[in-house]
């Protein structure tokens, strides 16, 4: 029996693309900003917290990551476009795309970025979750199992043609 690639796989490998793609221009973080004061005993004056979205706070990341977003959409979304069966490479790329993009957007969460005068570690917002179910998404969707074909009409799993002395 043949293995055919799923296309619910595929579907939601892109379903989780698109996630990371939005989420890097979401807020990732909250930071409570302090004024500095001239004078030294003065109380620190608290003002309301700041929000850094995924392309701000992480430059060079958020590139990346709408770079490996971009990749796994047109890995996941080209062969579904297909009429009748998958091709055997299709999305063998997402497992890679999805781990990496899991992998950054988990590091992020573990050491946050600290700007400048802010105070104390900053705060996890929507766009860091949303990344990381849509880099999850990625991923699962990359290794969802190979659906079994069942084989062509005619042709049982008994029987074989077997030749004999008069065929």
């Amino acid at each position: 029996m043949d293995r055919e690639r799923s296309r619910y796989g595929l579907l939601a490998s892109a379903v989780g693309a698109v996630l990371l793609a939005v989420s890097v221009f979401l807020p990732w973080y909250a930071v409570t900003l302090h004024a500095a004061s001239a004078v030294p005993v003065a109380p620190i004056a608290r003002q309301p917290a700041t929000a850094l979205s995924g392309q701000h706070a992480l430059e060079y990341l958020s590139v990346v990551l709408l770079v490996l977003a971009a990749l796994a959409l047109l890995d996941a979304l080209l062969p579904l476009l297909r009429s009748g069966p998958l091709p055997d490479g299709a999305g063998a790329a997402l497992p890679l795309l999805g781990g990496a993009a899991t992998a950054a957007v988990a590091y992020h969460i573990v050491d946050r970025p600290s700007p400048a005068g802010s105070l104390g570690s900053p705060t996890l917002r929507e766009g860091v979750w949303l990344a990381l179910l849509g880099s999850a998404l990625m991923l699962a969707g990359g290794l969802w199992p190979r659906v079994a074909t069942p084989p062509p009409r005619g042709h049982g799993f008994g029987r074989m043609h077997r030749p004999t002395a008069h065929s």
